[in-house]
């Protein structure tokens, strides 16, 4: 059995999209924003969309390469939190305000990101 990861960023970052924007239940407070649907990966991340919770911005998605970046700027305590107990690679981004960093490096862990989103949402 050949076993088949999806390594793309960009290709991650629309599976992501799909994901924020398919969900109802408790994913249902947020929406994807500002989308740029002709983004090219860069090594430093280049701007995807970013996700609103009731019109106020809560993450950023940047697509690299081979992964994307979100970077949590809200409830980053809780994102942080949720993201780290789904074994995300989580980092804190020291500026001011504070911000969360989460690398999604497959298409799988799309689906673990889901977890920190839902604690952004409800938070």
């Amino acid at each position: 059995m050949v076993e088949k990861r999806l390594t793309d960023g960009r290709r991650i970052a629309q599976l992501l999209a799909s994901e924020v924007t398919g969900h109802g239940g408790d994913l249902e407070p947020l929406s994807v924003t500002d989308a740029d649907p002709d983004v090219e990966p860069t090594p430093d991340g280049a701007f995807a969309y970013g996700i609103e919770r009731d019109g106020d911005r809560v993450a950023s998605v940047f697509v690299q390469p081979d992964r994307i970046r979100v970077e949590f700027e809200r409830t980053v305590d809780v994102a942080a939190d949720a993201a780290d107990g789904a074994g995300l690679r989580v980092r804190p981004k020291a500026v001011e305000p504070p911000r969360t960093l989460v690398f999604v490096e497959d298409g799988a862990q799309v689906k673990r990101l889901l977890s920190a989103l839902r604690a952004v949402a409800s938070a």
